[in-house]
């Protein structure tokens, strides 16, 4: 059995550029990734399947509809005799959350199989199949941080950033991704105002990538504020903990972070939160 982790994707920022000739948005984002994650398993050489457990596998989407089995039909569709095998899903990441949890299970299943088939994780196949998949697949592929632009399908170098004690929240309200974005307003062809994203360098400093992050934005937080105003006090708690230097929604939203000066202060204002509101998701996390 071939086991490997499926890490939240955080979006430490989000620029929604305009919207593309075809209609899909054009997208500038800083994502990261937490330790907190689902994890999945693959028995090479059984019929292809998958079974899902853990507390958050009911919305998890069961049958041909979820993104692993979606994600090994499509890369069996371009690698000829490719070994499948039986998936076991271990769900513990809220789902419509604006954390890419069935994103990072879908590239999480990609891994496994080509470590099963003896393939490159840069096999061009294997990114034909993330982004076929979905937007938010390929930067799951290797999930380390550094920039996605475009549809997803523009991804930039790692980038080593330094330690980020944070804390993760989702207030168990799921947000659909596309009401969101259709609230943008944007027709195809379109573009959007805004400064543009600032450069991330290779490897910043604490300092230097608070300074860029203060000055980048989520313009997908007013929407989904609209869509689910639960957001808006999750943040005001956010920002409100000791030590918080930055609070902002990931994503479409409703899971947000906060990041923090130590890890102390993270585990602190954690343990604040999940007392105060129990039916919370709330997680400490170091993003990478």
């Amino acid at each position: 059995m071939l086991t490997t982790r499926a890490p939240a994707k955080i979006n430490l920022t989000l620029h929604v550029r305009g919207r593309r000739r075809d209609g899909y948005h054009d997208l500038e984002s800083l994502v990261a990734f937490s330790g907190a994650g689902d994890t999945l398993s693959l028995t090479p050489g059984e019929p292809l399947s998958l079974d899902i457990s853990g507390p958050t596998a009911s919305g998890a989407g069961a049958g041909d509809d979820n993104l692993v089995l979606r994600a090994a039909r499509r890369l069996a569709e371009d690698v000829k005799g490719l070994r499948l095998g039986r998936f076991r899903l271990e769900k513990r990441l809220p789902v419509a959350a604006g954390i890419g949890g069935g994103s990072s299970d879908a590239a999480a299943a990609l891994r496994l199989l080509a470590k099963a088939n003896d393939l490159a994780l840069d096999d061009p196949r294997l990114r034909d199949a993330a982004r076929s998949v979905g937007s938010d697949v390929p930067v799951c592929l290797e999930p380390r941080a550094r920039m996605m632009r475009g549809a997803g399908e523009s991804l930039g170098a790692p980038i080593n950033l330094p330690p980020l004690p944070a804390v993760l929240i989702n207030p168990g309200v799921p947000v659909a991704t596309a009401p969101v974005f259709a609230a943008l307003g944007l027709q195809p062809g379109a573009a959007r105002g805004g400064a543009a994203h600032v450069e991330i360098a290779p490897q910043p400093n604490a300092a230097q990538l608070l300074a860029a992050l203060a000055i980048c934005r989520n313009d997908l937080e007013d929407a989904a504020c609209l869509q689910a105003p639960v957001i808006v006090g999750a943040l005001a708690i956010l920002r409100a903990a000791r030590g918080c230097r930055l609070a902002r929604m990931s994503g479409s939203g409703a899971t947000c972070f906060a990041l923090f000066a130590t890890r102390r202060d993270a585990v602190r204002a954690a343990h604040v939160i999940r007392a105060q509101h129990p039916a919370w998701w709330v997680k400490t996390a170091a993003l990478r």
